[in-house]
């Protein structure tokens, strides 16, 4: 028999708890079968765990934090803008530019091994060759000191609006700084949009000619809006700047042997948008097969880039992800199909030197040698990236 309960008695003893809803208000928390048992971002971590933890072994776990922690931005300063003193402003907030801290560092690395007397040399020691590579100081990028995640103003349009610097992850400029453009260059980025890579390329002034392109429509428009807000309309040429929605694996064939440069930094897992963000993550089960098929599509576009380059051309590739199924591998075949198929041969590019000079902003895990080829990881608040620098050599 069921016990009586005295409603006026329980509505006055938590009358304090009870919240009246009107009924147009009423919602009834649905468990639609559309709705993921599982979020993405955790089906990523996963992932992530279980492939890295094989790869990294001992370093996954201070990886896997730096991945999930709090993102920081780096600001690109804007050479076309003509506001006064941004450099000295976000100097006085205690920025520096990396580039020039790097370029200052390996000087006095460089002077201390010519000063050497020591006649035997650790394998594992950079020659003086080495470093004599250039690196474009009109190109800045300040960030904050290490440890540091303060966030940047909103950028200050001159009076011609344009605006003063854009933010973006700093590791994003680290492949322009490889490719290593010289005046006069003609540049191919293959996969352009959003746009920051390609701007990093037009702050050096030594591009003769730029083709910038993206298979997405959507992105080719946010690509011509940055680019809008931060290069002057007479440059905006479709002879000086080219913007292209293509399939990128096409243009190796239909603009073999034509570019100095080429950028191919492909689409990829995205591991730290994947593990921290639900919005448009590759690891939606209702994705899982496009992103199976992400190595083959790299690869492709690589060849592409290895076509569309001249001979003596150089082409760095590039990803924000730490999978080997991405990095080395892509490299590997298509450096094998370039040379069996087309009969172009490709020489990957030692870049420790690279790794060195910067060293001292960013922390590169230890590299995983293909040949030549050195696997810069990056991580401590900045995204994870991966390059590998190639030459052609016919």
């Amino acid at each position: 028999m069921a016990a009586y309960i005295c409603t006026r008695f329980c509505i006055k003893q938590f009358k304090d708890s009870i919240t009246f809803i009107q009924r147009r208000y009423r919602v009834k928390t649905k468990w639609a079968a559309t709705r993921p048992k599982f979020p993405s971002t955790e089906l990523a971590l996963h992932n992530f765990d279980t492939t890295y933890s094989m790869q990294f072994k001992d370093l996954w776990p201070s990886i896997r934090v730096a991945m999930l922690c709090e993102q920081k931005y780096g600001a690109l300063i804007n050479s076309f803008s003509s506001e006064p003193h941004i450099i000295t402003e976000l100097e006085a907030q205690g920025c520096k530019d990396f580039i020039s801290i790097g370029c200052s560092s390996n000087e006095v690395h460089q002077r201390s091994q010519e000063d050497s007397t020591t006649s035997h040399r650790d394998s594992t020691e950079l020659e003086p060759a080495a470093l004599q590579h250039n690196i474009s100081l009109d190109i800045k990028c300040l960030v904050f000191p290490q440890g540091d995640t303060s966030r940047f103003k909103p950028a200050r349009p001159d009076s011609s609006g344009i605006l003063g610097y854009y933010l973006l992850d700093a590791a994003s400029v680290l492949p322009v700084l490889a490719l290593d453009v010289q005046p006069g260059h003609t540049v191919m980025d293959l996969c352009a949009a959003p746009g920051g890579k390609t701007l990093a390329l037009l702050q050096a002034h030594s591009v003769d000619y730029l083709w910038a392109n993206d298979l997405s429509v959507s992105r080719t428009t946010r690509l011509r809006r940055t680019l809008r807000s931060y290069v002057p309309k007479e440059l905006l040429d479709e002879n000086k700047i080219h913007i292209t929605s293509t399939d990128g694996r096409q243009l190796g064939l239909t603009e073999e042997n034509r570019f100095d440069r080429v950028l191919v930094d492909v689409p990829c897992t995205t591991d730290r948008h994947s593990a921290m963000v639900e919005e448009n993550n590759l690891f939606k089960r209702s994705r899982t097969k496009e992103r199976q098929k992400l190595p083959l599509l790299q690869t492709q576009l690589l060849v592409a880039g290895i076509q569309a380059a001249r001979r003596g051309g150089h082409i760095v590739y590039s990803t924000c992800s730490l999978s080997q199924l991405q990095n080395e591998c892509v490299v590997q075949q298509a450096v094998s199909l370039a040379q069996e198929e087309l009969g172009i041969t490709v020489q990957v590019q030692d870049l420790r030197w690279f790794a060195q000079r910067f060293s001292d902003t960013f922390h590169f895990a230890p590299h995983l040698s293909v040949g030549e080829l050195v696997l810069p990881h990056l991580c401590a608040n900045f995204g994870p990236i991966y390059m590998c620098k190639l030459q052609r050599i016919n």
